[in-house]
């Protein structure tokens, strides 16, 4: 079953912090939650050139396991930057093969 990453924006509005571990619960118990983190500040680096800015936009991840990106969408129900009015980016990961 692929994994996909959701990346959460900053452009929400008030986020209800305590929503977190309920949602959080409810993808374990799915068994689809394999992870995630809150993102802190970082750079960026490039050998050959000045690198791009960092994305400060995106503020944390949750890996998730779901059959196809439709599947993915649905863990989207109770994530506190999405019912906040946020946006989710959700990516597939590559399979390891």
């Amino acid at each position: 079953m692929p994994d996909f990453i959701l990346f959460m924006h900053d452009d929400a509005g008030e986020v209800v912090q305590a929503a977190w571990a309920p949602y959080l619960a409810g993808l374990g118990r799915g068994g689809r939650l394999q992870g995630g983190s809150a993102i802190g500040g970082g750079g960026c680096y490039r050998r050959a050139a000045p690198p791009a800015g960092i994305s400060a936009h995106i503020t944390g991840f949750i890996r998730i396991t779901a059959e196809n990106l439709a599947a993915a969408q649905t863990c989207l129900d109770g994530n506190p930057v999405f019912e906040a009015g946020g946006t989710v980016e959700i990516r597939e990961l590559p399979a390891d093969d």
